[in-house]
């Protein structure tokens, strides 16, 4: 029997993250047959070389490719990543190409998957957030041919996209699988690990908004928040959007400050540690909207970045501050009122349910070829869907 060919394509901590329950699953499987093409931030010794963790987890057929230089241009990384990943793919001819997100390496993989007409799977579309991330994640959902999505309300957004009901799967969000297990690293083993020493502390993730050009603005006012609560940090540096240099810059300033620990990435089972024992989160990174309602730590999203990506309705842990000191240091006062856990993004069956789908396929007589379902509604039986699967 033919098994069926997957390749993931990863380009970050946080999208591996969400990968790595499919990954594991998918590999268990004897009918399928998983590769892993390793790209973007993981090559990167600026951000810790990270690809090496994906290797420490000993899946088969992993490709580091060496021929992909990877820069800070966002346009020019989409650029070297097609053309690598279209070289990879025409070696290994898989069924399936899995991307996740809203980055420019999920786009090169569905490209690629499109030209050369392999199905693509999107993990974690039909949602809606601040700057370019949201433009990137809709493109790569009309790129895909399936879609794997947190919840309800996403999967009536690719309705409206123009996508096929019957190719669009409920799954909740794969990094809840992991959050959600018995195998995490213990506190104080992360904690002796990365060498942090602080008995109480918060999480701050911090990114650049490539529409923005206040960017270093705005992290200053972000540090100076955090240096007057007179709290512990554990501070881990940005993406590499256009940008991050300016939040790089500003957190420079604090080296040698007792009260703050900066890392350049640390794996996912150890962060996920250190978030379930952390007093709060904050910052403008999906973390604080994903993960952090799991374990109902409390979260403070500064800014735009996670812009209507979430209800204060819904996820009762967040705070949103704007990116001045004042109202971010009101949000850090109040933070004991907002534990509140939440499964809004899954219960932890994701891998199960991801692969159990894909078994109930048949490739071969899937078309490739997509065609757009028109919405016979109104704007208000939307607006009334939408109220009734959110609130």
């Amino acid at each position: 029997m033919k098994k069926l060919k997957i390749v993931f394509l990863t380009g970050s901590r946080a999208d591996y993250g969400k990968l790595k329950s499919l990954i594991a699953f998918s590999e268990s499987e004897p009918s399928f047959e998983t590769y892993i093409y390793v790209s973007g931030m993981h090559l990167l010794e600026s951000y810790g070389l990270t690809y090496r963790e994906i290797l420490s987890d000993n899946f088969r057929n992993i490709h580091i490719p060496s021929d992909l230089k990877i820069t800070e241009r966002m346009e020019l990384n989409l650029a070297r990543t097609i053309q690598s990943f279209a070289d990879y793919v025409r070696w290994v001819e898989p069924d399936l190409i899995v991307v996740h997100g809203d980055r420019t390496d999920p786009l090169a993989g569905a490209l690629v998957g499109i030209f050369r007409n392999i199905m693509v799977a999107h993990i974690e579309g039909g949602e809606v957030s601040g700057t370019v991330d949201e433009l990137l994640r809709h493109a790569i959902s009309k790129l895909s041919h399936l879609h794997f999505v947190s919840n309800e309300e996403s999967k009536y957004r690719l309705l409206q996209l123009g996508e096929h009901a019957d190719d669009i799967y409920v799954i909740g969000s794969p990094d809840v699988d992991i959050m959600l297990s018995e195998t995490l690293p213990h506190i104080q083993d992360v904690k002796r690990k990365y060498n942090i020493v602080f008995e109480k502390y918060a999480i701050c993730m911090y990114h650049p908004v490539t529409t923005d050009d206040e960017v270093r603005k705005k992290a200053s006012e972000l540090k100076e928040a955090l240096v007057s609560s007179g709290m512990d940090y554990i501070v881990i540096y940005p993406n590499n959007d256009h940008g991050s240099l300016h939040i790089k810059e500003v957190w420079s300033t604090l080296n040698g400050n007792r009260h703050f620990s900066f890392f350049d990435s640390i794996r996912f089972e150890d962060f996920l540690a250190l978030l379930k024992a952390s007093d709060f989160i904050i910052g403008n990174s999906s973390a604080g909207v994903r993960e952090a309602c799991v374990y109902g730590v409390p979260s403070i999203d500064v800014g735009t970045r996670q812009q209507n990506r979430y209800s204060t309705m819904t996820l009762k842990n967040i705070q949103h501050a704007d990116d001045c000191s004042g109202d971010i240091i009101k949000c850090i006062g109040n933070v004991d009122n907002y534990r509140k856990q939440s499964f809004y993004f899954g219960s932890g069956e994701s891998a199960r349910m991801f692969v159990d789908i894909l078994k109930g396929l048949n490739f071969d007589k899937i078309q490739t070829q997509k065609s757009f379902v028109e919405l016979d509604v109104t704007m208000e039986s939307i607006r009334s869907y939408i109220n009734e699967v959110c609130f």
